[in-house]
């Protein structure tokens, strides 16, 4: 991808774009390509409609001249022209990136996976805009980890270890290889939980200005529960969280982690707890053994533990051959299962989980939800998840779904997922929905 859209040298070999050579003629490649690369590159200090100017600018156009182009996607950030991109939830974020990447109507369209953080109502739609921009005579490449948006495609190539293993129509490479595109489910046992919580909520408020982002919510989570949020870009999971990990002050209401208050003993709450933030939180100037060994000696642990334990679990994630890699130079999908394994490596027993397998192949996606459940399961360790994908949370002992900061439904994943119209109006509709529901509703 990198090579394609001119911003890498191949090493040997040709690559023509539109006609043109990758190499010798880079420049005018640019202007006929849209690249929106997995992690986001726009300006954090400019607001959304800044930034989408820009982008015109930079191509020599308005955003009135391709608005039609971008309309459907921008249209459900317009609401919030004016705030800054650094302050837009993930989603949003995603949002942003493609218009910008298609304000100047590009020949040639590059998406490196682009529906990462974005609720599923608002990925069928961002689909529905492609096949939109493939009737206009725009093509599209684009690199996903999910095997639904695969399935979408008109041809897919199959590429693991940096290599092509096989191209052809979406069934067929998908039946071709199903072992490492389709891991098994996890089987998971059933465990009895102690009625004694760990996290006591009570009409928790969190208000920026005159927007209430998270709305008098009000729950306890009990020791050794897996206990799910769900909810579209935007509803207030991720500030609820960042609320109960001691990261920000609440507005008002009560807030108690592992016996410890929220807003007057946050420090005592962070060093009980492990937390993965919605945005990669590692740092890429260290390498991989030097992030493992930073965040677990600030937790207090003993070097001789650091040293075993950072072995083993670079044995497990694979990761052996890479400890002394920086971690900038790590695929995404791989800084996301360290950062998850970092947010877990000092023992916590609750552990805060936002959108962990995001970026994550299917084989990444399972090998995460198979330690936490083991986790959980094992060590009793109280699990939060935060996710869009509601296969996630089938085995959570219970979910809350919030919407425009309040929580409008609770209950069990068989509870939760029988009201299928009113998960569609909270843009939770996955293709999946039905079916569990079906399956739920007859045992």
């Amino acid at each position: 991808r990198s090579i394609l859209t001119t911003l890498l040298l191949a090493d040997e070999g040709t690559a023509i774009v539109d006609g043109m050579d990758v190499a010798a003629n880079y420049k005018q490649i640019r202007t006929k390509v849209g690249y929106m690369p997995g992690r986001f590159s726009l300006y954090q200090d400019l607001s959304v409609e800044e930034n989408l100017e820009f982008f015109a600018t930079v191509f020599h156009t308005t955003i009135q001249e391709n608005y039609d182009l971008v309309k459907d996607i921008y249209q459900q950030i317009e609401p919030f022209k004016k705030r800054r991109a650094g302050a837009l939830s993930g989603g949003m974020k995603q949002k942003l990136a493609l218009s910008c990447a298609l304000i100047h109507k590009p020949d040639i369209l590059f998406l490196d996976e682009p529906t990462t953080g974005v609720d599923p109502v608002s990925r069928k739609e961002f689909w529905q805009m492609l096949r939109n921009l493939r009737e206009q005579g725009i093509t599209i490449i684009v690199s996903t980890p999910i095997m639904d948006e695969a399935r979408q495609c008109d041809r897919i190539a199959f590429i693991n270890h940096g290599q092509i293993h096989g191209i052809d129509t979406p069934a067929r490479i998908l039946q071709q290889f199903a072992a490492i595109l389709c891991p098994p489910s996890l089987e998971r046992e059933e465990v009895k939980h102690e009625m004694a919580p760990v996290i006591e909520v009570e009409q928790l408020t969190k208000c920026f200005g005159n927007f209430t982002a998270v709305d008098h919510i009000s729950f306890q989570v009990n020791r050794g529960e897996i206990f799910g949020f769900l909810g579209a870009n935007g509803a207030g999971k991720t500030t609820a969280m960042r609320m109960l990990c001691g990261l920000s002050k609440p507005t008002s209401g009560i807030g108690k982690v592992a016996g410890f208050d929220i807003f007057r003993e946050a420090e005592q709450v962070k060093k009980h707890i492990g937390y993965m933030s919605q945005k990669f939180s590692l740092y890429e100037d260290l390498k991989v053994w030097e992030n493992i060994r930073l965040f677990a000696g600030i937790y207090g642990m003993e070097e001789s533990e650091i040293e075993r334990k950072t072995g083993e679990l670079l044995d497990r994630l694979g990761f052996s051959a890479e400890r002394n890699t920086l971690v900038k130079s790590l695929p995404l999908g791989w800084k996301q299962k360290l950062a998850f394994s970092v947010s877990i490596f000092h023992e916590p027993r609750i552990v805060f989980l936002d959108e962990p397998t995001a970026m994550l192949d299917p084989h990444g996606r399972a090998d995460v939800m198979r330690v936490l459940h083991e986790l959980n399961r094992k060590e009793g360790v109280t699990v939060i998840l935060i996710t869009h994908y509601m296969e996630e949370v089938i085995d959570a002992d219970r979910v809350f779904v919030m919407d425009e900061g309040k929580v409008v439904m609770e209950g069990t994943p068989r509870q939760i997922f029988s009201r299928v119209e009113e998960l569609k109006q909270l843009r939770l509709d996955v293709p999946q929905v039905t079916e569990l529901a079906y399956e739920l509703s007859r045992s």
